[in-house]
């Protein structure tokens, strides 16, 4: 593994080349800013090395003109913006949906691919502004610096949003998290942040912008982050007209369970996608389920998660607690994961269910998600 990578000495890698991985999950819903040290970490190829000083951020394609900026003309150029976002993996939950069944050759994550941090830059609104958009654009490619291999080939990583998104205000060129500069192992220079969408689109290591016509062509786009059905495999999929991932689906986890007084309590976390929020969420347990609707401990934002918890009577070791979250659209969770199921392992949105003082697992799967004991 990459010896620069700096995170808490018991952040678990589910791959260690390229480094892939969270923090424990009790400690993932301790605070509704995630530090940098436990940020899960979601890397394709080695990561980068670029300096401050001779940074230079590309802008082009369907533009007035091209224009390449240094990080001092970005942030003396355009009005600095703080915005508060979640960032969450394509992948999150894939070890539940890979229980079900098999999810060959992804990173196997668990209920960890997610975080939430302060980010500081400016907004890509404006910087596109100031290019002069042409009038055929209608997508906007990110690529970033880092050099990647899938399925045989080389490639940088990359990937595109449509226009009216980028123009929305709240997408950002971030060179900053939580108050301090961002740091080389999520993406400094300067990285995209794109709220409410899958992590793949938040490009780290910036090296162009790019105006186009169609979606972007890069492999990571165009092949790897596409949606397929239950039915498919690897070898009928057509990758082509396959759905392109975007918007995150609502979503929720159970992350931790603590003794209290006349009970436990229950703490997760939920999202939503878009310009949705959270606004309700529902813990089932026992069975037959009992249902009860949890409290939340931060505010409902579009692109920020909500921490929840809920006290719930005691249980017996085996018995069944569940979760499932509601957002602005009325939009809920499906209830099974071979409902959601699919060859990569993308966007499992299923309700999270464990079984009571057992290893951390789906309820109507085998194998443990990840090894933590409640």
């Amino acid at each position: 593994m990459d010896p620069r990578v700096r995170k808490s000495p018991d952040f678990v890698f589910h791959q260690k080349i390229p480094p892939n991985g969270g923090p424990p999950l009790n400690r993932l819903v301790e605070e509704f800013v995630t530090p940098e040290v436990d940020f899960f970490l979601r890397t394709h190829g080695d990561i980068p090395e670029l300096g401050r000083s001779t940074y230079r951020l590309t802008v082009a394609g369907l533009v007035s003109r091209t224009y390449q900026f240094t990080l001092q003309e970005l942030s003396e150029r355009f009005s600095t913006k703080e915005i508060t976002a979640t960032l969450q993996c394509a992948g999150n939950r894939r070890c539940s949906a890979s229980a079900f069944k098999q999810v060959p050759n992804e990173v196997d994550w668990g209920n960890d691919a997610i975080s939430n941090a302060v980010w500081t830059g400016c907004s890509l609104a404006d910087v596109l502004h100031f290019a002069g958009c042409v009038d055929q654009a209608k997508h906007l490619e990110f690529i970033g610096s880092d050099v990647c291999q899938k399925e045989g080939t080389q490639t940088q990583f990359g990937g595109s949003i449509p226009l009216v998104r980028a123009l929305a205000g709240d997408v950002l060129l971030a060179w900053g998290m939580n108050g301090q500069p961002l740091t080389r192992q999520h993406g400094a220079p300067l990285r995209a942040i794109v709220p409410g969408y899958i992590g793949a689109r938040s490009v780290k290591w910036l090296q162009g912008i790019s105006l186009l016509v169609t979606p972007s062509s890069n492999l990571f786009h165009a092949h790897a982050y596409r949606l397929f059905s239950p039915v498919e495999s690897s070898s009928s999929a057509d990758w082509e007209h396959a759905l392109e991932l975007g918007e995150l689906s609502v979503n929720s986890c159970i992350c931790s369970i603590e003794e209290a007084s006349n009970g436990l309590l229950v703490k997760g976390y939920a999202t939503a996608g878009g310009s949705r929020c959270v606004v309700r969420v529902d813990i089932g347990y026992g069975e037959p389920l009992k249902w009860i609707e949890g409290s939340f401990q931060d505010p409902a934002e579009a692109g920020a998660w909500r921490r929840w918890q809920v006290r719930i009577p005691k249980l017996f070791v085996g018995e069944l607690i569940c979760v499932r979250a509601w957002d602005s659209a009325a939009n809920s969770q499906p209830e099974d994961p071979e409902n959601v199921w699919n060859f990569k392992g993308y966007m499992n949105n299923a309700w999270h269910r464990i079984r009571f003082g057992l290893p951390w697992q789906d309820a109507k799967v085998a194998k443990p998600e990840v090894e933590y004991y409640l």
